[in-house]
């Protein structure tokens, strides 16, 4: 891509699913260098044997940073030269992060804010931060600390200078790691029950490659403070065990349902009802521009909006719902159940 000609783009939590798709993406494009950000030395260390193995042409593209979002020192000489910031580092296990969320606020807000304010000191020209759909009317301490990634990001935009600041916020996205799809794999090579939760339970589902081209989409055609929402299908949790358990193979006898878990939701919002009433309809994504009022609190006691009317939103409910052949199509075009 001509936007990343020549240009420095630095992956926090560059070894995650994201950050593998990034390099695949990009390593044998024209882009300068590729920064990988991370605090795990085995994960980065396997990852540079794997570029030296698979890719050994393109392979000086890449540089490792050992650090951490929450040390703003690392992050800062993490940051230097940089053009692009794609923000992916977070704890995104919804049970663990009601178990322990002080560690979610440490890296999912504090975090953020340390990466963005490096950025707008560095005068870097992008940042995409990834959200997820668990931030909007968040009911646990994983979307919350989303939902304040966002609240950051945006309000940060306001006096960014020449530093653009975006999010994308997306559902589930298929085989990234510690997803639900896995899993049942590894059960079904066992001969484990498939364990799902709530079989009415509705989910958005995406690939990865979807999940990159929303990413690609807001360096694009982001304007400073805007949010964007991919129009993701959804489905039944029942529908995708099931899906799982047809492409493998395996009866879907296999199927036990174990009960909710900590901080879980039976169906995920992407765009609420409020955000519907000023958001963009792009087609394949909707834009919530940021608020352009400033703190002026008498306009709010003295002025409204008599034109605000507020939508329905966006959920796993009212979105349409794919059929099992369809996820099915979606499952084996991410990954092969061999």
């Amino acid at each position: 891509m001509s936007l990343f000609t020549e240009k420095t783009l630095l992956i926090t939590g560059g070894t995650g699913s994201f950050g593998n798709a990034v390099l695949k993406r990009f390593l044998s494009a024209d882009i300068g260098e590729i920064r990988v950000f991370s605090r795990d030395e085995k994960k980065q260390d396997d990852m540079r044997h794997a570029l030296q193995r698979k890719d050994p042409e393109n392979y000086s593209k890449v540089s490792f940073y050992i650090g951490d979002v929450r040390n703003p020192g690392s992050v800062k000489d993490a940051m230097k030269g940089v053009d692009f910031v794609f923000h992916a580092a977070a704890l995104k296990q919804v049970p663990s992060c009601e178990f322990f969320p002080m560690e979610a606020v440490r890296t999912n807000i504090i975090g953020t804010d340390n990466v963005l304010s490096a950025a707008i000191e560095q005068g870097v020209d992008s940042v995409i931060c990834l959200s997820t759909d668990k931030a909007a009317y968040p009911v646990n301490a994983m979307g919350m600390t989303k939902a304040l990634e966002e609240k950051i990001a945006v309000a940060r935009s306001r006096f960014s200078g020449k530093t653009r600041i975006c999010c994308t916020r997306y559902g589930n996205v298929l085989f990234t790691r510690g997803s639900v799809v896995p899993l049942w794999i590894e059960q079904i090579k066992n001969g484990q029950p498939v364990t799902l939760t709530d079989g009415k339970m509705t989910r958005f589902i995406m690939s990865l490659d979807e999940a990159m081209e929303l990413v690609l989409y807001a360096f694009e055609n982001g304007r400073n403070g805007d949010i964007f929402v991919k129009k993701a299908p959804a489905c039944t949790m029942l529908t995708q065990a099931e899906a799982v358990c047809e492409l493998c193979g395996a009866d879907t006898g296999l199927i036990r349902q174990i009960g909710i878990r900590h901080g879980e939701k039976m169906f995920e919002t992407l765009l609420t009802a409020e955000e519907s009433i000023r958001a963009e309809d792009l087609g394949e994504y909707f834009r919530i521009s940021a608020d352009a009022r400033d703190l002026n609190y008498d306009g709010y006691y003295t002025e409204g909006d008599t034109d605000a009317d507020s939508g329905g939103g966006f959920n796993s409910n009212n979105a349409r719902l794919l059929s099992k052949d369809e996820v099915k199509e979606k499952i084996a075009m991410s990954a092969s159940c061999e």
